[in-house]
């Protein structure tokens, strides 16, 4: 059996905060599928175009969030994030796409994908929840002050649906998508790319679907591929570490919204006391607080510029028992307050 030279490759190790290019390597021909070079742009975002020759080059979520910001300016595209993850396929996910490909289920395939994502992307992060009969992927992004968060998550939707579909087949459709962006003009390719009801001015980018899903066998998995691959998975995060500050802001990011999350609940989800987790908090140069209240600001931020979900519920979903106490908070992370902040917003789209 050939080791593929993905597999055999050295990988340079991920900081936090930057992402290996992966799906975002369709953005170039996305651009010429529009008549336009792709050159121009990518140097106007300060960025090589050399870098999107190859799937595995690195690239930050800021110059990422920021080229996509260009990309929808010069192609008048609201929906240009969709179109790019639309190109891509399970492959477009690296390694740990071929992880799903040979893995025993769905479920399997998607938790591989939630547990090991971070070895190529330490920008967002995944959680997969289940609930009675209904299963929930949930894709966020977490990484403070990336632009475009909305093109960002509507294409990593529409990739892994295609992904899905690869292992599930291609009539395979979930049960809604929900997606945290103002309602489009024209809905008309959310339809197409997820042939399902799309709920927009969510809380989140979510698929939802049916839990049963998750026991579909996938078709033409190798289990020894499976071995190697997870192998070589483990080694690269082992070399990869961690800043325990990112870990942090991973874990509030996928539990804060609408769930209480404590210095405690926190402490116990990583098995260790609340004074361990503060000292270790310490030796990174933050503390627990000002780390919950950076990810409360990342989502609040998204959420008004992207969104047009009431303050109320948006107060609700940081743990705040009520809006004025979110409107004091957001004045003192941004100077200004949230109804200003996302009027701003609001007049910097227009131009």
């Amino acid at each position: 059996m050939a080791i593929t030279n993905e597999m055999a490759a050295p990988r340079r190790t991920l900081p936090p905060g930057y992402i290996h290019l992966g799906v975002s390597k369709e953005i170039a021909p996305t651009l010429r599928g529009f008549g336009l070079d792709p050159d121009p742009v990518i140097r106007e975002a300060g960025l090589d175009p050399r870098l999107f020759d190859d799937g595995t080059n690195v690239i930050s979520y800021v110059a990422l969030g920021r080229l996509l910001t260009l990309c929808v300016a010069r192609t008048n595209c609201p929906h240009f994030g969709l179109l790019v993850g639309q190109r891509a396929t399970v492959l477009s996910l690296g390694l740990v796409g071929r992880l799903m490909q040979h893995s025993e289920t769905l479920g399997d395939a998607m938790r591989a994908l939630v547990e090991n994502l971070r070895i190529q992307n330490r920008g967002a992060v995944l959680s997969l929840n289940i609930s009675q009969d209904t299963a929930l992927f949930t894709f966020s992004v977490y990484q403070p002050k990336a632009e475009s968060a909305d093109q960002i998550s509507a294409g990593s939707l529409a990739v892994a649906v295609n992904a899905i579909r690869a292992l599930c087949g291609s009539g395979w459709d979930p049960s809604e998508v929900l997606l945290p962006q103002t309602v489009p003009v024209d809905q008309e390719p959310y339809r197409r790319q997820f042939r399902a009801p799309i709920r927009f001015n969510e809380e989140s980018a979510s698929i939802v679907f049916p839990a049963r899903d998750l026991d579909r066998r996938v078709a033409g998995a190798d289990p020894m591929l499976r071995a190697m691959l997870e192998e070589k998975i483990q080694q690269l995060k082992g070399a990869q570490g961690s800043a325990f500050s990112d870990d942090i802001r991973r874990l509030l990011r996928t539990r804060l919204t609408g769930n209480h999350c404590s210095a405690d609940d926190i402490a116990e989800l990583l098995n260790m006391h609340r004074r361990t987790l503060s000292r270790h908090l310490k030796s990174s140069g933050m503390g627990y607080r000002a780390i919950t209240n950076e990810i409360r600001f990342e989502i609040a931020r998204q959420l008004l510029q992207d969104t047009q979900v009431p303050l109320a519920q948006i107060a609700a979903a940081l743990g705040y028992s009520e809006a004025s106490a979110f409107t004091r908070a957001f004045r003192r992370w941004s100077g200004q307050t949230p109804t200003t902040w996302r009027s701003h917003s609001d007049t910097d789209d227009e131009l």
